[in-house]
């Protein structure tokens, strides 16, 4: 398995950056993991504003070349890791800006007849590793499971993606908040990943 991780909080002394370092520990000595690659968006420098004007036209920008590198990880990867904060109910706009130019028609989709697009990254499979502030079924109970479904199905499974995992791990600033039993949940969990 060849697995990309994706993290995206602005803070290494965090939380977010801990369940990283715990990913990683556990993919290394797991041998289903041949491959591991990080891509950190904020120490990357990433651009997640789009822009479209006279020299960039959002029908192209499925060829863009500030853009290859980060379509080949993605074309290169059988799992992708997303590790972000869920802050106003959904994730960070630096995740969302990377979702929103390299998802893109003619990479992650292919309009055709019918109501919905053909997936062109089937075969891949995704999970998500999410943390709030607030109680874990937050999402669930008072914003109608929105990240979930923005994830899962307005995402994943639009472009081919049917195998998606979900930890959402709420109370995470909470001296109640169980972090150390949660980080180990995640370590043991991508020990035994196949």
């Amino acid at each position: 398995m060849k697995m990309l991780i994706v993290y995206t909080y602005p803070n290494h002394g965090s939380l977010n950056y801990a369940f990283l370092q715990n990913v990683i520990r556990g993919s290394k000595t797991n041998p289903n993991v041949k491959e591991l690659k990080v891509l950190d968006l904020y120490d990357e420098g990433f651009n997640p504003l789009l822009v479209f004007n006279e020299h960039k036209r959002r029908r192209d920008i499925h060829t863009d070349p500030e853009l290859e590198k980060y379509r080949q990880q993605i074309s290169w990867a059988d799992k992708i890791v997303f590790i972000y904060p869920i802050w106003w109910g959904r994730p960070p706009a630096m995740l969302l800006g990377y979702i929103d130019q390299l998802f893109a028609s003619s990479f992650a989709y292919k309009d055709k007849k019918g109501l919905f697009p053909e997936g062109l990254l089937k075969g891949k499979s995704v999970i998500c590793i999410s943390t709030m502030k607030g109680p874990t079924h937050y999402p669930f109970l008072w914003l109608n499971n929105a990240h979930k479904m923005l994830m899962k199905r307005a995402l994943f499974h639009f472009v081919g993606i049917k195998k998606v995992k979900f930890f959402e791990f709420g109370n995470m600033e909470s001296p109640k908040g169980k972090q150390m039993k949660k980080l180990e949940k995640i370590y043991r969990y991508f020990k035994r990943l196949d």
